[in-house]
């Protein structure tokens, strides 16, 4: 997969985490082309596939990425607009936040839904060597989130966070004011130690998956799996739920706020990449059937 694509940014809207995505590599055609973050989790993290899994997996996404565009993508490009719209009429609000963030969900569960089929297949077939890998893996990506995010000083965590925030930001906005900087900073201290309740609930998943690997022949396999991908909230432990909704009004409070602290140019710039990425998407081959 592209290196452009395993490194995308986390933003604060579902689907402008899909936009990044695609505007941090050079051109936008060519990231689409290898969007394998379609698929909810990057397989090729967790296994070594064989070749004959791999040309299948290849053609299969090429299918998910046809529809995806043909079929998707359309209203992504409304979707933008509505963004637009708000930031023209100065109406970034919690509520429109909310509205937005609702729409994105949808959008990434209509996906999810379309490569489940895939992916139950793809693991049904993985042999008992392969799902000890994985299941390394997830505890190597565990371990490493671990020590990276939380056995660090929680002063040092909140600073880290801000600064990737403000690295988020500063592709859409600009420049931050020193204003904003410190509004990024008092995001980062409200959310305290949420990174501690993010990795624990990530483990979970990643233990309920290597746990239905054992029954991967069975008939229950693919509707406990369909859970885990298209319900992972229901899945998601008490103490990360009660985190998660912290989290995003945090999120959508320091966007109102840094709207209402933008400038002008800010506004300006803001409106100029998002058309850029409209015009990047219309500009597909696929979008022209």
């Amino acid at each position: 997969m592209p290196l452009c694509l395993t490194k995308a940014l986390r933003p604060l809207l579902l689907l402008i985490a899909f936009t990044l995505a695609l505007t941090s590599c050079s051109r936008i055609d060519l990231a689409y082309r290898n969007l394998d973050v379609l698929v909810p989790w990057s397989l090729g993290d967790y296994l070594s596939m064989n070749r004959q899994q791999k040309s299948w997996l290849d053609q299969r996404l090429k299918q998910h990425l046809a529809w995806h565009c043909q079929t998707q993508l359309p209203s992504y490009l409304d979707w933008i607009d509505q963004i637009r719209q708000m930031v023209a009429h100065d109406d970034v609000t919690d509520q429109q936040l909310l509205q937005r963030t609702a729409e994105a969900r949808e959008a990434i569960s209509r996906v999810t839904q379309e490569i489940t089929p895939s992916a139950a297949q793809l693991l049904r077939g993985m042999n008992d060597d392969q799902v000890r890998e994985m299941r390394q893996a997830f505890s190597e990506d565990i371990r490493e989130r671990q020590a990276k995010y939380v056995d660090t000083p929680l002063a040092q965590q909140i600073e880290r966070r801000a600064e990737r925030m403000q690295k988020r930001l500063t592709p859409w906005l600009g420049e931050l004011t020193p204003a904003q900087r410190l509004r990024v900073k008092s995001w980062s201290q409200a959310l305290g130690e949420q990174n501690r309740q993010w990795i624990a609930n990530r483990a979970h998943w990643q233990q309920q998956l290597s746990l239905l690997m054992d029954q991967r022949t069975g008939p229950t396999f693919e509707p406990r799996l369909a859970q885990l991908l298209q319900e992972k909230e229901s899945l998601w432990t008490p103490q990360y739920r009660i985190a998660f909704q912290h989290t995003e009004a945090q999120a959508r409070s320091l966007l109102v706020d840094l709207m209402k602290q933008s400038t002008p140019a800010q506004r300006q710039f803001l409106q100029d990449r998002l058309a850029k990425v409209r015009a990047d998407f219309s500009a597909l081959k696929c979008m022209k059937g």
